[in-house]
């Protein structure tokens, strides 16, 4: 799938695909209202339109990836809706069949930037300042019965990711596993994640992990 990009927009990567594969073995329901935090080009959200999606709403708080996402959909006349802004607040009182999430997830010497390229990726010092208060909040975004297929850095704390979504109703479990080579991002903090302990001296490979959560269909 060929997508405009503009400057400073996320381009899908190992991560994008990677969830792209997640998406397809889950099978969505024809119908299915979903929802894509942090869409970028647009690649997840047009996606899940051919998957049989009904009603997809893409939400980024680049006006940039809001710009092409649409202009991406429009070129192939998809009916997604995008939206500008914190997808938490946003989307607030709605809820989904099926949450998408490709968050910022790479750790970073600095808390998560406001402007430019980089807050597509930093997320603070342990890479969760995204993370966190998505899992604290997925449990209110998905229907009974929905489902979170979300991806990230085995480095950010897989276990943590999974403690949380089930501490907060859902059921969880990795559904997709890759290593992957270290992209420029990654290469350029070589130095800080080794000194804190993040990757092994040497490691120039991270795993990405696609995490699904289940809000069960009955409160249990």
């Amino acid at each position: 799938m060929r997508l405009l990009r503009a400057p400073g927009v996320y381009t899908p990567q190992d991560d994008t695909a990677l969830l792209v594969e997640a998406l397809h073995a889950a099978a969505i329901a024809p119908g299915a209202r979903v929802l894509d935090i942090g869409t970028g080009t647009g690649a997840l959200a047009i996606a899940a339109i051919r998957a049989g999606a009904a009603e997809v709403t893409g939400v980024d708080v680049s006006r940039r990836a809001v710009w092409t996402a649409r202009v991406n959909a429009a070129l192939q006349r998809l009916p997604l809706r995008v939206r500008l802004g914190n997808a938490l607040e946003v989307v607030a009182g709605e809820s989904f069949d099926l949450v998408l999430s490709n968050p910022p997830y790479v750790p970073a010497a600095s808390p998560c930037a406001a402007r430019g390229p980089a807050r597509a990726w930093d997320a603070g010092r342990d890479g969760r300042q995204l993370l966190d208060p998505l899992c604290a909040r997925m449990f209110d975004l998905l229907v009974p019965g929905g489902v979170l297929l979300m991806v990230h850095s085995a480095l950010c704390g897989v276990d943590t990711t999974l403690r949380q979504l089930r501490d907060n109703g859902l059921k969880a479990a990795i559904v997709q596993r890759r290593w992957v080579p270290f992209g420029p991002v990654m290469h350029g903090r070589v130095e800080f994640l080794e000194r804190h302990g993040l990757i092994e001296p040497g490691q120039r490979l991270e795993e990405l992990v696609v995490i699904r959560g289940d809000r069960p269909e009955r409160a249990e």
